[in-house]
């Protein structure tokens, strides 16, 4: 069986929850499960108590879809998904707005959800995007790699998708 294509899309706009959930399903009788994840721009920096209006997200266009869809491809290869959708917003988004929507189907829950953890915890470490925060006082700053998502993506075996 050949293995299904992943959807990669890297844009400024934002997604359509519905319209991806029909397109990642259309056609498929044999998916038990969905895992899905939508990632947030959270109102405050991360371990910190300051505000945050906002968030810029940068990217190397060409390079992120392609190491996106290499990852998506292993995620398809080890959990024999059924199908794979991963959104992931660039440019300045307000807090409370969604930055990444990461959907996987497969014939059960367990494969669906465990794929989606995989899948997120690479785009947190391992994406070629950069971060700057803007905080509510005027200071805009790049926002370095934190340990924890470091430790999780570790239990993965994740290697860089070069």
């Amino acid at each position: 069986m050949i293995p299904p294509l992943p959807r990669i899309a890297v844009q400024a706009g934002p997604f359509d929850l519905t319209r991806e959930y029909e397109a990642l399903t259309a056609g498929q009788r044999r998916i038990g499960g969905i895992g899905s994840f939508i990632g947030v721009v959270r109102g405050e920096s991360a371990g910190q108590s300051e505000q945050l209006q906002g968030m810029t997200l940068e990217h190397y266009p060409g390079m992120t879809e392609k190491q996106i869809r290499r990852i998506a491809e292993e995620a398809i290869r080890r959990w024999s998904l059924l199908g794979c959708t991963i959104i992931h917003r660039i440019g300045y988004l307000p807090a409370g707005a969604p930055i990444v929507l990461v959907m996987t189907a497969a014939p059960h829950r367990e494969a669906a959800l465990e794929s989606t953890s995989f899948l997120i915890d690479w785009l947190k470490t391992k994406a070629p995007f950069w971060k700057q925060e803007h905080l509510e006082d005027g200071t805009i700053r790049w926002v370095a790699a934190r340990d924890e998502d470091e430790i999780a993506a570790d239990r993965w075996n994740i290697l860089n998708a070069s």
